[in-house]
């Protein structure tokens, strides 16, 4: 299919040179060859929003005459902070895995494109509905939505091309179920990972399945995708598996509402509540009773919660035959990129594919870090993509990156830390360090002027040290104070003091109250000794 709006700019491109002057230095400036690029990016979460804003606003305007689409398969802006209230039931995949009670588990200042804050006013941990409003607020703000074509699905991509030069070629259904086919220079998936869940299979499920109590509840098994309302849990005895943020949230809210809640995980996991009681992993069904793997059972288990995680696929691009599944695999293998379905790979920097089928900067991946605060690290992605979209030779040669990504991972690996196994994540300190080492790299390239700073904020490397900070909030719920504390926190700079601010004075607090504990009981030991004539 042509691109209209291309073949109108080459057209007009074409025109314009044919009228520019024959003589003089300004003909030599002239790239009478110059046509527009396309790109194409999948998706409208925080990842997308991410690299279409940096598109959209890159200097020196390079990206203006390009042909920019965003295609998101839902009705709005916000990837999975976008409701999806009534999911269907299994094996359908709802949208999204958001439940109704989810808050976030990070302070949203941290969770921010730098220098766009929240809204004032939002609460410190704010619920779900905060931050689809805060994406909405994102596309409004920077003119994004233009580029984007909401309810639009891409079923698949392939290369087209030789590995010096070609295009994608897409083919877009919309809501409608109707299909257009394009092409694009280049290809940024920013799908997210939340989307296939990770179902285990235990040794004897099906038999416990099939032996529900006669006239009792239907036993079942379901992941917390499909997790909703905790009082559809009243009454019931449950298991919850993992310990991710999905396990413990689930924990936590069916502890006051069910019968009795069991907490299988991996190793030792935060103590949720009394009545909430960890258990190691299932080891297997019986026909009767879910068993542990230190040989203790429940026997009276109604619903098991799968907080087990998700696969990481790509379908449209399986379909193209652009990534391979293979799960298990831990090496390279032919031309494709490859998921084992926690890690993908070959990948510079988790970001450009280093397949040998298509240039170095023809696909990208926003989004694949895991453990970080999304909007900040996307950005930082979207930056280093920009840069290396405009100008391919930022990148060294496929074989040096190889190399690179080689290293890196024998890196990961002496620490523990098997990229094979652990996928995209980040630990500790460690996705900071990687946004500061993508925007350093740019300015040791001359992409981006050196002005000696980090690009993470030193206040957002603090805050993941305030570690006083969620129950000084929690607290300040508790006493009313919301309003109080964020009367007048607008910028970042005020965001920033409001958590240092927080994390102090409940510091302040618990270490008075323990002290005041520990007090009292050595008032109560004395009293308990004198009064039995010991001294």
């Amino acid at each position: 299919m042509i691109n209209i709006r291309q073949f109108v700019l080459s057209l007009s491109t074409y025109v314009l040179l044919r009228q520019w002057p024959s003589e003089g230095n300004l003909h030599q400036h002239v790239d009478q060859h110059y046509t527009p690029g396309s790109v194409a990016i999948v998706g409208a979460g925080s990842a997308g929003l991410a690299m279409l804003k940096t598109l959209v606003g890159f200097p020196d305007d390079t990206f203006t005459d390009w042909d920019i689409v965003l295609y998101e398969r839902r009705k709005d802006v916000g990837g999975i902070w976008l409701p999806d209230a009534h999911p269907p039931p299994p094996p359908d995949l709802p949208e999204t895995p958001l439940y109704p009670l989810l808050r976030t588990n990070t302070p949203v200042p941290t969770m921010t494109y730098p220098g766009f804050p929240f809204r004032p006013g939002t609460p410190l941990y704010a619920k779900h509905d905060y931050v689809e409003q805060y994406h909405q607020d994102v596309a409004l703000h920077f003119n994004l939505l233009p580029y984007i074509e909401r309810n639009h699905t891409v079923v698949s991509a392939f290369w087209s091309g030789t590995p010096a030069a070609g295009q994608w070629d897409l083919t877009i259904q919309d809501s409608a179920g109707h299909e257009t086919r394009r092409s694009f220079d280049h290809l940024v998936v920013a799908s997210g990972h939340n989307h296939y869940p990770h179902i285990p299979i235990f040794s004897g499920q099906e038999e416990w399945l099939r032996n529900s109590p006669l006239g009792g509840r239907r036993r079942e098994i379901l992941h917390s995708m499909w997790y909703r309302e905790p009082e559809r849990y009243a009454n019931r005895t449950v298991v919850i598996v993992g310990a991710g943020a999905s396990g413990l949230d689930a924990a936590r809210q069916l502890g006051s509402i069910a019968a009795k809640v069991y907490h299988s995980v991996h190793k030792t996991s935060e103590i949720v509540s009394d009545t909430v009681e960890v258990k190691p992993e299932i080891s297997y069904f019986t026909s009767e009773a879910v068993v542990f793997s230190d040989g203790s059972l429940a026997s009276d288990v109604d619903s098991v919660v799968l907080g087990t995680g998700y696969e990481l696929r790509f379908p449209f691009l399986q379909l193209g035959g652009v990534v391979d599944v293979k799960p298990g695999a831990d090496r390279v293998e032919g031309d494709s990129l490859i998921t084992n379905l926690r890690y993908l790979f070959p990948l510079h920097q988790h970001i450009f594919s280093l397949s040998s089928s298509y240039p170095t900067n023809a696909l990208a991946f926003i989004g694949l870090p895991e453990l970080v605060q999304n909007c900040p690290s996307d950005n930082a992605q979207s930056i280093f993509a920009a840069h290396v979209i405009s100008n391919a030779s930022l990148l060294a040669p496929r074989e040096e990156l190889m190399q690179q990504l080689k290293d890196s991972e024998d890196a990961r690996r002496s620490k523990g830390d098997d990229p094979y196994y652990a996928g995209h994540t980040m630990l500790g300190n460690s996705n900071f360090d990687y946004q500061d080492s993508l925007i350093k790299y740019l300015k040791g390239q001359g992409a981006l002027p050196d002005d000696g700073k980090n690009f993470v904020e030193g206040w957002r490397r603090d805050a993941r040290w305030y570690k006083f900070l969620k129950r000084g909030w929690m607290r300040v719920e508790e006493l009313g104070q919301e309003r109080q504390w964020l009367r007048g926190v607008e910028t970042e700079e005020e965001w920033a003091d409001l958590i240092k601010r927080l994390d102090k004075w409940q510091e302040e607090w618990e270490t008075s109250m323990a002290s005041f504990s520990l007090m009292i009981n050595l008032y109560s030991s004395f009293q308990t000794i004198y009064l039995r004539g010991q001294l």
